[in-house]
């Protein structure tokens, strides 16, 4: 199945020319990105965290403290929103209404599962360790049994989820396109830059080339 079914939550209303249920781009952004945002309906409030996220086939994967609120309802059984957004540029048109934003984004509803089996529990913290640097794992200390406790890891299906995106230049009135105003697309990117080293490290090893 190349396309995600489109569930009455997940059809894109508002932008529908905008919306893709494509598995391979859902999953593109997913794996690009870092951070999501978690919300959920908590006791008498709505909560919405920030948080690292990483997938494995059709689960995504949060981590945090087994004491964190949020994760307790999760555990519950509230449902999750779960987005996520890359912003890719700012749209600058002539006008000031059609100012816009390229981006890709992501919004998954479902209901979390947690990682009880320790063996499991590893290997899907070893993933989010790839994600950051693939080859981390090979130096840094495994988690010890009480942080491994200390941890909790919920997984959700990625099953009822919708893509939104939207790229190109600016979109004005006809009318407007003769201003003497100019416009495109500011592109916008993430890029990892030259490590800093813990000041540590440099006392006890000399500073990294």
């Amino acid at each position: 199945m190349t396309t995600y079914p489109v569930t009455p939550r997940t059809r894109v209303k508002r932008g529908h020319q905008r919306a893709t249920y494509d598995r391979a781009l859902v999953h593109a952004v997913l794996d690009e990105a870092y951070l999501c945002h978690v919300g959920a309906k908590m006791a008498d409030r709505p909560m919405v965290q920030p948080t690292f996220h990483w997938r494995d086939g059709d689960k995504l994967y949060i981590h945090g403290s087994s004491k964190n609120g949020l994760f307790q309802t999760l555990i519950d059984g509230e449902e999750a929103c779960i987005t996520v957004t890359i912003l890719d540029g700012l749209v600058m048109a002539r006008s000031a209404f059609h100012h816009s934003a390229n981006y890709r984004c992501v919004m998954i509803f479902s209901k979390a599962t947690v990682i009880e089996q320790e063996t499991e529990k590893l290997r899907i913290l070893d993933l989010m360790m790839k994600k950051i640097t693939p080859e981390r794992m090979d130096g840094v200390r495994a988690p010890n049994p009480q942080e491994l406790k200390a941890t909790t890891v919920l997984e959700f299906d990625i099953s009822e989820v919708s893509a939104k995106v939207r790229s190109g230049p600016p979109v004005d009135d006809e009318e407007d396109y003769s201003l003497p105003v100019w416009a495109g697309v500011i592109p916008l990117t993430q890029t990892r830059e030259k490590p800093v080293d813990d000041p540590r490290w440099i006392e006890d090893h000399g500073a990294k080339d």
